[in-house]
């Protein structure tokens, strides 16, 4: 009994240790290891993600209905595929032979892109509007989902200034669920910044959050699900910051991004490598993507 009691205190101290144990956040956000301008195309990039092989980058500008092959290497743009008219796009993801395409009022675009003729169906959900302002797209491979983030109201006639929601569109039953994935929290940032005071960027990051007064300024304009970890990125481009959540939406992290390289994020996705690639609108100049290798294991 008491060599039993000694392995379960083992075995609780182990994990306890295992859960404190600081995040290795493995990107150095201000000397990225490679850059390069996009073409007029792309000058106002809204969205972007990984193409289904990994070998090219796909994007989308927040006027044309128009989603761009683009190469991980040169940054020039491979291929066009119009799929639909003017709007205001916001996320793009590939997965497998399908891009889906989600605009600011929440509706989603499903392009086949199988075939050479184009396949567009379009997914509207009552739910979520241009009150919810949807920003970012991203895919969660393990359930089969695209998770929607709300750039401004929580959504679902809910509203609450000290919170941001993501949801999930199910892609097998092709329907969003009714209750949010992820509840991004004031409170859970302030008590992670309180636990973290040593964090690179922690004053500009306590004025905005510590000293708040009486708003939540962090705006989801893009999402990614890191390949190998599974954690959340979420980037603000409102206050140039990157939020990490782990798997249950706890906040692991949070970084502030210079302006001066990161003038408007508004993209991010992952290699299968792990190589954090992040897109910036042309606010002074050309649209450009920048990448970063991962200089931690996870």
């Amino acid at each position: 009994m008491i060599v039993l009691f000694f392995f379960l205190s083992l075995v609780f101290t182990y994990e306890s240790n295992q859960a404190n144990s600081a995040f290795a956040f493995g990107y150095n956000l201000d000397e990225p290891n490679g850059v390069f301008e996009l073409e007029n195309d792309l000058l106002e990039i809204s969205g972007l993600g990984m193409a289904s092989q990994g070998k090219e980058l796909v994007a989308i500008q927040d006027e044309k209905g128009v989603i761009y092959f683009v190469s991980r290497t040169t940054g020039k743009i491979t291929r066009k595929v119009e799929f639909w008219k003017n709007g205001d796009y916001e996320g793009i993801e590939m997965v497998d032979d399908k891009v889906y395409v989600v605009k600011s009022t929440g509706t989603i675009y499903e392009v086949n892109l199988e075939n050479e003729k184009v396949l567009v169906e379009k997914f509207n959900d009552d739910d979520l509007g241009k009150d919810n302002d949807v920003e970012g797209l991203g895919y969660d491979r393990i359930n089969h989902q695209l998770l929607l983030a709300c750039k401004a109201d929580a959504g679902m006639g809910k509203h609450d200034d000290f919170e941001k929601a993501i949801y999930g569109f199910n892609l097998k039953t092709k329907k969003l669920n009714k209750n949010p994935v992820f509840i991004i929290k004031l409170k859970a940032i302030q008590d992670y910044l309180q636990k973290s005071p040593d964090i690179e960027g922690f004053d500009k990051l306590s004025e905005r959050f510590l000293e708040q007064n009486g708003k939540f300024s962090f705006h989801p304009s893009a999402l990614a699900i890191h390949p190998q970890s599974g954690h959340l990125y979420i980037c603000s481009s409102t206050g140039k910051m990157l939020l990490i959540l782990d798997k249950d939406g706890r906040v692991l992290h949070i970084a502030k991004m210079k302006k001066k390289i990161h003038e408007q994020p508004e993209g991010i996705c992952f290699a299968p490598d792990g190589t954090l690639y992040i897109s910036n609108e042309g606010k002074y100049g050309q649209g450009k993507v920048y990448c970063f290798n991962q200089n931690a294991h996870y």
